[in-house]
């Protein structure tokens, strides 16, 4: 599967026609089910070790927003991982699959989510190694298509140090410590939890990329330190780049974050979203509104 190229903007998407049935329901190997069918038994490898890996994807007016991007990413986490990929396991055909769920469940705006996983056996005996998958679609929230009027507060969970190695930057099914984090963050009344790397050094929160900005410079983690290399980040730090900012991957410590201007976070599903307070740290959101308006607006 060839890069897709991310200036394609709105080109990049796929239409699913409008035709509405009743029920909520999800997809399971290619087969429909109602939401409450079991289908998963007690020797699955995804249940048992966290084996597999999830593409979260945003569904806006019918269109898949960064297919081709997603599934680039999938298709590199299961190398990594090592699965056998048979021919008809293909991007085509889990767009088929997101789509005919979509329509299924009345749904033109969703949140997806697919989670790739393998199937039974114990540590060191697979039973085989193909992919199994599960497709879910909710519907998708108004303020997932605006910048939020009202700062997120976000907190610095401390006790979690997300590892460095190859399967970092993945979207990978092994989600606890951002788990733990998130409900860490419920606890302390925060809207999201920021996770350091293994140098103590700011990663990412639970659910997104994070970026500072300083006297005008953007910020972000670089890959290298340990973050997920989420498909609405790889986009912004292109198009930001593009519209004449100055924006630096890099090493970013608790200090530097907490000295910024502005913070802000993004994700396929919200895009970007702007931080209040971390979590007793005000900060503005001039230029942050400026890229929701001049690049996020160019997606929706």
């Amino acid at each position: 599967m060839s890069p897709s190229d991310s200036s394609k903007g709105k080109q990049n998407r796929v239409h699913l026609p409008v035709v509405f049935t009743m029920g909520n329901f999800f997809n399971y190997n290619g087969k429909i089910y109602q939401e409450d069918t079991a289908v998963i038994g007690p020797d699955n490898r995804g249940l048992r070790y966290g084996d597999g890996l999830f593409e979260t994807i945003k569904l806006n007016n019918g269109y898949l927003i960064f297919s081709e991007e997603h599934f680039d990413r999938l298709w590199r986490g299961l190398n990594i991982l090592q699965f056998d990929i048979p021919k008809h396991f293909t991007s085509d055909h889990l767009q088929k699959e997101i789509l005919a769920l979509a329509k299924k469940n009345e749904l033109v705006n969703a949140r997806i989510r697919l989670n790739v996983f393998r199937g039974d056996g114990g540590l060191n005996d697979a039973k085989d190694h193909l992919p199994n998958y599960i497709i879910q679609a909710w519907p998708l929230l108004a303020d997932t298509f605006k910048l939020n009027s009202n700062g997120l507060i976000l907190g610095i969970d401390d006790r979690i140090r997300k590892s460095i190695d190859i399967l970092s930057n993945l979207k990978h099914n092994n989600y606890l410590p951002n788990a733990i984090a998130a409900l860490n963050a419920k606890k302390e009344k925060w809207n999201d939890a920021i996770i350091l790397n293994a140098f103590n050094r700011v990663c990412e929160t639970t659910i997104a990329n994070i970026y500072l900005i300083k006297n005008g410079v953007i910020y972000t983690p670089a890959l290298s330190e340990g973050c997920v290399a989420g498909v609405m980040r790889n986009f912004l730090v292109e198009k930001i780049k593009k519209a004449g900012y100055n924006i630096e991957e890099t090493a970013i410590t608790i200090e530097t974050l907490l000295a910024a201007d502005e913070v802000f976070l993004s994700n396929s599903i919200y895009n970007i979203r702007w931080v209040q307070s971390i979590p007793d740290k005000k900060f503005d959101n001039i230029i942050t509104q400026k890229i929701f308006s001049g690049i996020i607006s160019t997606i929706l």
